[in-house]
């Protein structure tokens, strides 16, 4: 296979990894709302333990939406997906370090360590679409922090980004039969 070959098998298996970011943005959401009846900490629960269940839903609404949810076997960019996951990580670690001494910053940190993970996502699936969306995040993520928004803000507006964008590339991808 060539390079082209595995970003289509990844776009074709995941519908663009569309049905991901329409999980992820249904957490972000979820999260983020619940920081404006619930703890910052409860809020940060839902966001993490959430996050654990992007990739397993996402599997399940690829196949909903008739697709494998599942790559061809030897195909590399699954690897640069399970490893891009480390920035996700180290980025949860660093959000909620930063959380401890200034609460408002932990979505605002997410958006824009999620935004950087999305830039990866391009060399995987092959959408320049990912780095615009990344760049949104990033965005939104700086606009929290300079104008001291709510805590529960980020959350809200990470999630009205990537539902945005998840609707976007599964229709997108719905098109693509091979």
């Amino acid at each position: 296979m060539y390079f082209k070959e595995f970003q289509k098998d990844m776009c074709f298996a995941y519908l663009g990894g569309g049905t991901g970011i329409l999980v992820s943005g249904a957490i972000w959401l979820i999260s983020g709302l619940s920081g404006i009846y619930l703890t910052k900490e409860i809020s940060i629960l839902i966001f993490f333990l959430g996050g654990i269940l992007i990739y397993p839903l996402g599997v399940i609404f690829a196949k909903f939406l008739d697709r494998s949810g599942k790559h061809q076997k030897g195909n590399p960019l699954a690897t640069l997906a399970t490893e891009s996951t480390i920035i996700l990580f180290v980025g949860l670690f660093i959000a909620y370090s930063i959380f401890k001494v200034q609460k408002l910053w932990f979505y605002p940190v997410m958006l824009m360590i999620i935004g950087i993970r999305y830039f990866v996502f391009q060399s995987i699936y092959g959408m320049k679409l990912y780095w615009i969306l990344g760049l949104f995040l990033i965005m939104a993520g700086v606009l929290c922090l300079i104008s001291n928004q709510p805590f529960y803000f980020g959350g809200i507006i990470g999630g009205i980004i990537e539902l945005i964008f998840g609707v976007f590339v599964i229709l997108k991808e719905m098109k693509n039969k091979t």
